[in-house]
């Protein structure tokens, strides 16, 4: 409870400051403890270690996880295929919230399973190269015959390349890498829902887009894509850099692609992505606005120009029916994404907002930015009603935990409480837990020379305040939004954090150079 929380962290926040036996981060634990046990790190990925530093500087590792399933029938080449996706900062989510927001909830992923033979042991044989891809891709490409289709996935983006590691391998180097010559990676997102074969979406900080079959990736040995499909080909509709990609949850193949110049683009891959699309001028650059393609073969379709400045992050929720974006501009806003209308909107106290995640039931809506701060939207009351300060800087990423339960929880009924993750470039990892039934709201009124007094009922102006459907609001008084405190903060990297991701096993937590590490829950790590 939120109460029961604030008394724990006022007693002493747990926190990793002391020594530990991890040679690669020395004064990092290996471990952190919550109120439902210890976390402990299993083991980390991270790219080769030949990568140059000064290479991938300029961009943001992100991480994507894709589970594939059984290799389907030569006649049927679908990917059919769940995931979750940890894409966040200059980048999401739809994403980056947990999984990018594809839709239905997605399976949980076995972490460490060190007992089964390694697919990158297969993958990296030169035995195994023999065959090839066919009609999708060029006659010379040689195929992994080993590759048998099955597994679960971590793809990251560093410097100038996309990696693959097979996250049930404890092998640290992944097992696949795909360079790009002319600009660097800087989002993705995994349809867990795919009819063919494309289900990954690269977005470059060249504006350009691809989509492939990751299967077909991982089947090959080269390092270029395969069978790719391009959109926005050299910016030929816009040039300005991808931040964010995300699959429309039941949109049959439709994915958004959001850019810095405040932009969003809706594309069917089933189009040709060279088909020209032109748009008519953006009147107000303030103004949202959303302009269709002319044509019925146009792709993009359509365009959506939400804001001024970058858009930072988009995320659906898992029913598809809402698109969240933040930006530059320090505001949330909430579409009705197929009546492609304005829902509500709200303003960070400073700076940009950097990313921002949905809860699996779509009641509430994460934040997170250059405020430090970390808010809870409610898409009921269309405002902010809880905000959790704990963050020594930049929030980068936040996930609701939709695989945790209230220790307490019988199981049955309305879920009450929620267990969300942050991560922030004060290399930190902060867990949060709220119910919202013990949420408790300041009264504006402070008694001379005291603190201010709170109460369960309805007494600040801002909770009070109701606001018509479509408008921006600007950020509430700080003292009138109820506070929320870490059950958890533990410095979890050396280096700023970009990404965070929750499976049934595991937290992966992901730092910007390209470093994921893998914490197995509580109960997990012993029972193996």
């Amino acid at each position: 409870m939120i109460r029961d929380t604030m008394i724990k962290t006022a007693n002493g926040m747990i926190s990793a400051s002391s020594s530990s036996a991890n040679a690669q981060s020395p004064g990092l634990k290996t471990y952190f403890k919550t109120p439902e046990g210890r976390y402990k790190l299993h083991y980390e990925k991270t790219h080769p270690s030949g990568l140059l530093h000064y290479a991938h500087g300029k961009t943001v590792t992100q991480v994507t996880l894709a589970h594939l399933k059984d290799k389907p029938a030569p006649s049927t080449p679908t990917a059919s295929s769940s995931s979750f996706s940890a894409s966040s900062g200059v980048r999401s989510a739809a994403a980056r919230w947990l999984g990018a927001g594809n839709g239905s909830r997605a399976l949980g992923f076995v972490g460490g399973n060190v007992g089964s033979k390694s697919i990158s042991s297969s993958s990296s044989s030169s035995s195994s190269r023999i065959g090839s891809l066919g009609a999708s891709s060029s006659s010379n490409s040689m195929t992994n015959s080993n590759f048998d289709g099955k597994g679960t996935y971590l793809i990251f983006n560093v410097g100038d390349a996309i990696f693959i590691s097979d996250l049930n391998s404890q092998d640290k180097d992944p097992i696949k890498s795909i360079h790009f010559s002319n600009s660097n990676p800087v989002c993705h997102a995994f349809d867990q829902d795919a009819k063919d074969g494309h289900d990954l979406l690269i977005g470059l900080n060249s504006g350009d887009v691809y989509s492939v079959s990751l299967r077909q990736q991982l089947q090959d040995v080269g390092k270029r894509l395969v069978g790719a499909q391009h959109y926005n080909k050299e910016g030929s509709v816009n040039n300005s850099h991808c931040t964010s990609i995300a699959w429309v949850p039941g949109g049959d193949g439709v994915f958004v692609v959001a850019h810095t110049d405040g932009n969003m683009y809706v594309y069917e891959k089933n189009k040709d992505g060279a088909s020209d699309s032109s748009f008519s001028v953006v009147k107000d650059q303030n103004q949202f606005s959303v302009s269709h393609a002319r044509y019925s073969k146009s792709n993009p379709i359509a365009r959506w120009h939400v804001c001024q400045g970058s858009i930072n992050s988009i995320a659906f929720s898992f029913d598809g029916a809402y698109l969240a974006t933040v930006g530059r501009d320090g505001y949330l806003r909430v579409f009705d994404y197929s009546k492609e209308q304005l829902v509500f909107g709200g303003k960070s106290y400073y700076g940009a907002l950097l990313c921002c995640a949905w809860s699996m039931d779509g009641k509430y809506i994460l934040t997170g930015g250059e405020d430090d701060l970390v808010q809870v939207w409610s898409m009921e009351d269309r405002k902010v009603v809880a905000q959790g300060e704990g963050h020594n800087s930049w929030v980068s990423e936040v996930v609701f935990d939709s695989y945790w339960s209230s220790p307490n929880s019988d199981g049955g009924g309305e879920t009450v409480m929620y267990r969300f993750g942050s991560v922030g470039q004060d290399t930190r990892l902060l867990l949060w837990d709220l119910e919202m039934d013990e949420i408790v709201v300041p009264l504006r009124r402070c008694p001379p020379g005291g603190s201010p007094t709170y109460s369960t009922g309805s007494q600040s102006s801002h909770w009070d305040s109701v606001f018509p459907l479509g408008t921006l609001q600007p950020a509430p008084n700080i003292r009138d939004v109820p506070k929320i405190s870490p059950v958890v903060a533990h410095r979890v990297h050396t280096e700023p954090l970009s990404g965070l991701t929750f499976t049934q096993e595991s937290v992966l937590t992901v730092c910007r150079e390209g470093h994921i590490k893998i914490w197995m829950r509580p109960g997990v790590a012993e029972s193996q």
